[in-house]
């Protein structure tokens, strides 16, 4: 990463620099220690990197005030970086956030009753 780096991440609404993205994932990675990225592909055109992954790791530390669930998470992630010179300028990432949050057990899935309610509402069907 370049001296003047800047990372856009969804869900956190002020960029982070070098030194907070790089304290970002430092923090990421000790709740997360046997966290693993799998990356599926990547594509490069001009000064852009596009890359598509899958993130593995149980939560077995502190993480954004939540203390650990134990619960293992799969998370698909997309990365766009900007690089010159072989040094990443710029960086926008997206995760699932919400996907990861039900299968931590923080936001619940909704359940059989929702689709039940969908069906009534749309269709007049009931259970």
């Amino acid at each position: 990463m370049t001296e003047d780096f800047i990372a856009h991440l969804v869900g956190i609404s002020t960029p982070f620099d070098r030194d907070e993205f790089t304290e970002f994932g430092q923090k990421f990675s000790q709740a997360f220690p046997d966290g693993r990225h799998h990356f599926d592909f990547s594509i490069a055109e001009d000064d852009k990197v596009v890359t598509w992954e899958k993130f593995t790791g149980t939560h077995l530390g502190n993480f954004q005030g939540l203390p650990p669930t134990g619960k293992s998470v799969t998370v698909a992630i997309t990365h766009i970086d900007r690089v010159v010179d072989g040094k990443i300028v710029e960086h926008w990432g997206q995760g699932d956030q919400a996907g990861m949050m039900q299968q931590l057990g923080i936001v619940p899935v909704p359940g059989i009753s929702l689709f039940y309610s969908a069906l009534y509402h749309r269709f007049g069907i009931h259970k």
